[in-house]
């Protein structure tokens, strides 16, 4: 049996353990969001340094197993010097003001597997518009697109990756994988818990041959933890 082969140990159970109907909050009075011309324009000067030929998005997490649009295909492809991380706070969502979550993004340093989903042509503008509203909704966003490197089946592709702000106050890039469980094993917004975000990516990419040691061993460590609270 294969690595990926491994039943999760954080399994469709304990996750239901975490779940919560919550509504949604909103943010508070002082959190700017973006506006629909602050989108239009932001996606315009991020076109601006577009790459020659057909544009790529680099999906490493929930736009492998919940894509923001239909894509013209998709590839395997690894982006070296960028690994996955829980290491943005979030009190949307997958959190509340109460019990904040970690949402993942890619951080500086590694080596990370995911796919290159092409966009149709036609519909390059249309497509990204519908991926900006939903990767960013805070000024400045803290998981901000970038055109990255990216290494497919043909050879190294410029595609655009949403990664983290390290200069955006709820940037959590110090925390070690023993806070990081804590937080996941527990956090749950309007849009479900952070457990099963994590559950969801390990199983999306595992489906295509693809094991993550991170997220691998902190679905162990959250499992766990939901494991712990169940005995008590």
């Amino acid at each position: 049996m294969s690595d990926v082969d491994v039943p999760l140990r954080l399994t469709e159970e304990l996750v239901r353990c975490v779940h919560r109907d919550l509504p949604d909050q909103g943010y508070d009075s002082e959190t700017e969001v973006f506006s629909e011309s602050d989108y239009e324009t932001h996606l315009d000067h991020f076109l601006r340094e577009r790459p020659p030929g057909a544009l790529h998005v680099f999906a490493y997490g929930s736009l492998i197993w919940k894509p923001a649009f239909e894509h013209a295909g998709s590839t395997r492809a690894v982006a070296e010097g960028w690994r996955r991380s829980f290491c943005l706070r979030i009190r949307r969502f997958r959190g509340t003001s109460e019990q904040p979550g970690l949402m993942m993004a890619i951080d500086r340093g590694g080596r990370c597997e995911g796919f290159l989903q092409r966009l149709h042509v036609e519909r390059e503008r249309s497509e990204l518009a519908k991926l900006w509203r939903r990767e960013m909704t805070m000024k400045p966003p803290g998981n901000m697109p970038r055109w990255i490197s990216v290494e497919g089946p043909g050879g190294p592709v410029t595609a655009i990756a949403f990664t983290v702000d390290w200069e955006r106050p709820n940037y959590a890039g110090t925390l070690g994988m023993e806070e990081i469980a804590d937080v996941l094993s527990v956090a749950c917004g309007h849009w479900g818990s952070c457990a099963e975000y994590l559950r969801r990516t390990v199983l999306a990419l595992a489906a295509s041959g693809i094991r993550d040691d991170y997220l691998w061993r902190l679905q162990e460590m959250v499992a766990e933890r939901i494991l712990q609270r169940r005995r008590l």
